[in-house]
């Protein structure tokens, strides 16, 4: 790491900082809906299938849409991108309050309101991730990525706290309040001026669709970065099981599951904060290896122990394990593409990142219910881990990677 920096001087640029508030606003709604729709279905149906369903219900519509999101991003403004995709996160939620409003009964609902959220988050996903280096200078852009991402994982703290202290009050207000965080959202993204992006009105075909694609295959060392954490987060997905957890296991209620949630976050944020005073520059390749190998350990503690507070010590150290290896293959991608195919190449690795979440949310609910809910947890771990070394041997330029390429590339 280098010697500290200023971390927070990136805020003077006014596009950034409006963006940043907007994102901000806008996890925090979702991590707060995310608590009540998770104690809301096992509520009514106590089967752990259930809630892996939860995330396939997102992630296959994701999937089928992403790699036209990236055209997408690479097309058109990708400010107006955010903030419609964010306006159709608000439908979400107050579908959702309605739904609560008039008596859940079942949950098909719920499941059809989240593949409209999927989609939503689809075309989401890479513009928000190809917008940030047209956001501020090129010398800014490592802080701000630092700074964005400790921003996001304070959502990620404050709003499953949140949403289980506020589902106490019932789920409609949970979905009340996160509704009018997302209109403020809206209406601070709808502010951020257009910014500079290459002009790129080629047709939607085929073969504009899979530049991306091509791209990253390419690039041993971009396709080894963002497929070490497809499957190694794929395996290690035991967020999607902390619901049972808390309830059948650690035997706590909503709001201990909100700090279950919140601790994961917790440790990403504390981490992210300090790589923005102080950067990761050399050994860059062992950095997300250790990071991802980290994660791994943790999972298997969270399903070994029966303990509140380990359960707790070990999410909040999975997060600062997974946010060195974010941070080392967002900074890795954005350096190596070039901007024409940004929204693209964001979209493939939206793919991953998304197989790795929602597949894994689905992955865990499968084998939990085949294997029970312990089980599942540790064989997650060792499985992680079990990938974080095949990653070491069959893409050794990760592993012999010192530094990041030069920013200039931008």
């Amino acid at each position: 790491m280098t010697r500290p920096s200023n971390g927070f001087s990136v805020l003077r640029h006014r596009n950034f900082a409006l963006y940043l508030s907007s994102r901000t606003l806008a996890t925090l709604a979702v991590q707060m809906q995310n608590v009540a729709i998770g104690w809301q279905v096992y509520a009514l149906t106590h089967n752990l299938f259930d809630l892996g369903l939860i995330g396939l219900a997102q992630f296959a519509p994701f999937l089928l849409l992403i790699l036209f999101a990236g055209h997408a991003a690479d097309r058109y403004d990708r400010r107006n991108l955010i903030a419609l995709t964010m306006g159709a996160q608000l439908l979400c939620g107050l579908m959702l309050l309605g739904f609560t409003i008039a008596g859940l009964g079942a949950v098909w609902p719920v499941f059809a309101v989240l593949v409209l959220f999927g989609s939503a988050r689809a075309f989401m996903g890479p513009a928000t991730q190809a917008i940030l280096v047209n956001l501020v200078p090129a010398e800014s852009f490592s802080k701000a990525v630092a700074l964005s991402s400790s921003s996001f994982h304070v959502a990620v703290i404050l709003g499953p706290t949140l949403g289980g202290l506020l589902y106490l009050a019932g789920p409609k207000t949970v979905y009340m309040i996160s509704s009018t965080l997302l209109v403020a959202a809206v209406v601070m993204m709808s502010l951020v001026k257009s910014v500079k992006q290459p002009s790129n009105r080629e047709p939607a075909t085929w073969h504009t669709v899979l530049e991306g694609l091509r791209f990253v295959w390419s690039k041993p060392v971009v396709l080894g970065a963002i497929s070490l954490d497809l499957f190694a987060v794929l395996f290690g997905g035991a967020t999607a099981l902390l619901p049972a957890l808390a309830h059948d296991v650690l035997q706590v209620g909503p709001t201990g599951l909100g700090m279950l949630r919140t601790a994961p976050g917790a440790g990403a944020a504390l981490c992210s904060i300090a790589l923005a005073f102080f950067p990761i520059t050399r050994r860059v390749g062992l950095w997300m290896l250790g990071g991802v190998g980290v994660f791994g350990v943790c999972t298997l503690v969270l399903g070994a122990t029966a303990s509140f507070v380990v359960a707790l010590a070990a999410l909040f150290l999975m997060g600062a394990g997974d946010m060195i290896s974010v941070y080392v293959r967002h900074l890795l991608v954005q350096y190596e593409t070039p901007d024409a195919i940004r929204g693209r190449v964001s979209a493939v690795n939206s793919v991953f990142i998304g197989a790795s979440n929602e597949l894994g949310e689905f992955e865990s609910g499968l084998t939990a219910g085949w294997m029970g809910l312990t089980r599942a947890v540790l064989f997650g771990g060792a499985a992680t881990l079990a990938v974080t070394g095949a990653w070491a041997v069959l893409f050794p330029v990760l592993s012999r990677m010192d530094r990041f390429p030069h920013e200039d590339k931008q």
